[in-house]
């Protein structure tokens, strides 16, 4: 078993749920959403893209680019977050629609990267 395509399968999987997780529940309730559960999708995301700067190959692209594709949908979404908590103090309730859609624009994109993953295992030979 190759430990750094476990690894590198982790964190795109972690990427995944952690973006679901966030994403899940009512769209109008903050209660459903954690802005820190939104901190550690951003994180666990940007460690994802660092991993998969190395690969030369086309599908490797692909995954670059799912990957900051949903780095820049959660940057946003927490930055909307941000100014909307700093702007109108009312932690990110007024926009909790426009971050949850950005978030899940972002989840989106994980979601192909896993079936790009997924793909790749199958296709590999023995």
């Amino acid at each position: 078993m190759n430990s750094e395509k476990v690894v590198f399968a982790f964190f795109i999987v972690l990427a995944l749920t952690l973006n679901f997780g966030f994403v899940y529940g009512d769209i109008n309730t903050v209660e459903h959403h954690s802005v820190y559960e939104l901190f550690a999708a951003i994180i666990v995301n940007l460690i994802a893209t660092v991993m998969k700067l190395g690969d030369r190959t086309h599908l490797g692209a692909v995954f670059l680019a799912t990957s900051l594709v949903a780095n820049l949908q959660l940057i946003a979404a927490a930055s909307v977050w941000g100014f909307t908590d700093i702007i109108f103090q009312t932690g990110g309730a007024t926009a909790l629609p426009t971050i949850v859609s950005l978030s899940a624009g972002a989840l989106f994109a994980n979601i192909i990267s896993v079936i790009l993953l997924v793909a790749e295992t199958i296709s590999v030979r023995r």
